[in-house]
């Protein structure tokens, strides 16, 4: 199947992400497994308590979100593929990312899925601004 046919969903928002859609979006009869993947904001990091989390991106994410899921697409036997982002403000316990594959066996989507998320967070350039409890805050994944 071609990577345009498999990848079915990449987004970047600045609005609360639908877990019910990214899922929707990877749902196919040929499918046996679907391996989802939810990442939301933890109230701390390195033992220090955290307030907020603001996620700003770089003007070709799109591009390199579409490189990444063909990549993966490459590497892997999968029927359908999503991702979906969040920029923005977000607070403790709001979703940050979702990524869902689905694929003919579970092994192949759970693969599949633990790829995608590990080489989105590698290779695009979305960044994460921590604002710490204690009015500190740091900068992770910057160049």
């Amino acid at each position: 199947m071609a990577a345009a046919d498999v990848i079915r969903l990449l987004d970047v928002r600045d609005e609360p992400l639908s877990l019910d859609e990214v899922y929707a979006s990877v749902v196919d009869p040929h499918a046996g497994g679907v391996g989802l993947f939810v990442g939301t904001v933890r109230d701390h990091d390195g033992g220090r308590g955290v307030d907020r989390l603001e996620y700003s991106a770089h003007p070709t994410v799109a591009a390199r979100m579409r490189e990444v899921a063909e990549a993966v697409t490459a590497r892997f036997d999968v029927i359908a593929l999503s991702a979906v982002h969040r920029v923005g403000s977000l607070g403790i316990g709001d979703i940050a990312v979702v990524v869902a594959v689905s694929a003919a066996h579970r092994g192949e989507a759970m693969g599949a899925c633990h790829a995608l998320i590990d080489d989105l967070k590698a290779g695009v350039p979305i960044w994460k601004h921590q604002v710490f409890g204690d009015g500190s805050d740091e900068w992770v994944g910057t160049p």
